[in-house]
């Protein structure tokens, strides 16, 4: 009767930290124009997405969407995209 083998990798025990990486930081290292400049673009998302969510036929609530459908999310994440490659391509001319 064959038996079976022993695996022979160790399990690490070092503990990895999270390190922070260039997209991430604390908000106390944060200026105040960052915080601004970030509070301007949430606004602009926020306006687009509405926007995006018009124009698919979703109707969005101010807050909590979580009953929403994947396909309809999707739709209005793909609209969204539209808007800003074409936003881009806009500015760039």
């Amino acid at each position: 009767m064959p038996t079976a083998k022993k695996s022979t990798t160790k399990k690490s025990t070092s503990k990895t930290t999270k390190q922070p990486n260039q997209y991430t930081s604390s908000k106390s290292t944060r200026s105040s124009s960052t915080m601004g400049t970030t509070a301007k673009a949430q606004n602009t998302l926020s306006r687009i997405k509405h926007q995006a969510a018009a124009e698919v036929g979703v109707n969005l609530k101010s807050n909590y969407n979580g009953d929403l459908t994947s396909k309809q999310a999707g739709s209005v994440g793909g609209q969204m995209v539209k808007k800003m490659v074409e936003a881009y391509k806009n500015s760039s001319k």
